[in-house]
Order: structure tokens, then C-alpha cells, then sequence
């Protein structure tokens, strides 16, 4: 399994505004879905970070998001591990397969893969 990137999700209702703040970095919209808004370095595409309001699905907004290229197996090996599953593995209808885990610090993250 290899990880393709790590997105950090802010949660945040000021999302216009964090748009503007963060494009004074550099940073671009790059995905709207209207609870979820992405920013990418115009330079780099894969410098990205998250702002949430809510998720469409699941009942928490996660810390943050690891893409990885197998989902499936990821959620078979942090199963196996014994992790806690926040939310579990399931098919988004914008293209993602996608499950919920907490970490050693509480922390809940996304990890998923394009379909």
C-alpha cells in the first residue's frame, strides 16, 4: 500500500474568507462541494489543505485525509490492528471509497481512494 498524499481539514465556516487568506500564499480552489472546499498550491498541486463545515456522510469531521492507492487494504490491515472505525468503508457518490479511523491521539482520519 502506498500513500499518494496528506490533506489537512480545518474545520471552518469561513470559507470564502479562508480562500482569500490562503491565496495570498498561493493557494488556488481546486474542489467545491459546497461543505468541503479544497486549496492547492498553483505551483504544486499536491500542496493542498481542507476547510469543512460538516461532512455529507459521516458523523464527524475528520483531522485529516491520507489517499492512499489500495483503501480496501488499508481498511483490512487497520481493522486487523484493532483501530477504532469512526466510519466505515463505503463508496461516496463524488468518487471516493472511503472509511473513518481514529489515531493514538484522538485524532480522526480519513482515508481514502479515487474510484
Amino acid at each position: 500500500m502506498e500513500v499518494r498524499r496528506v490533506v489537512p481539514n480545518v474545520e471552518s465556516h469561513a470559507v470564502g474568507e479562508s480562500r482569500e487568506f490562503y491565496g495570498l500564499l498561493g493557494f488556488e480552489e481546486v474542489m467545491n462541494h459546497g461543505w468541503i472546499m479544497t486549496l492547492a498550491g498553483r505551483d504544486n498541486g499536491q500542496a493542498q489543505i481542507s476547510f469543512m463545515a460538516r461532512d455529507e456522510t459521516a458523523p464527524v469531521i475528520p483531522d485529516m485525509s491520507i489517499e492512499v492507492d489500495d483503501v480496501d487494504a488499508a481498511y483490512l490491515v487497520m481493522c486487523e490492528s484493532g483501530a477504532e472505525i469512526v466510519h466505515p468503508l463505503q463508496d461516496e457518490e463524488w468518487g471516493v471509497r472511503r472509511f473513518f479511523m481514529r489515531d493514538p491521539n484522538g485524532k480522526v482520519v480519513n482515508v481514502l481512494g479515487h474510484r
